[in-house]
């Protein structure tokens, strides 16, 4: 799943991949197309920071999550 954050003109993507059934990774790809990647083994501590990351950026004047699932 992924979803795009704007902030003039500029965008970042919020990943979450299952790389198994024991193990996430949430993804953010900053302006620059560098990855920042958090690993999880468990799903709610993976939504938990999925929620702050998204707050943060709202915070940071981030708007969004744009996008869709996929």
């Amino acid at each position: 799943m992924f979803w795009w954050f704007e902030r003039k003109g500029q965008h970042v993507r919020v990943e979450v991949l299952e790389v198994n059934p024991q193990r996430f990774e949430l993804r953010l790809i900053d302006v620059g197309g560098m990855a920042h990647v958090e690993m999880f083994t468990d799903a709610k501590a993976l939504a938990r920071r999925q929620g702050e990351l998204q707050q943060l950026l709202r915070d940071d004047g981030w708007t969004g999550p744009h996008g869709w699932v996929m």
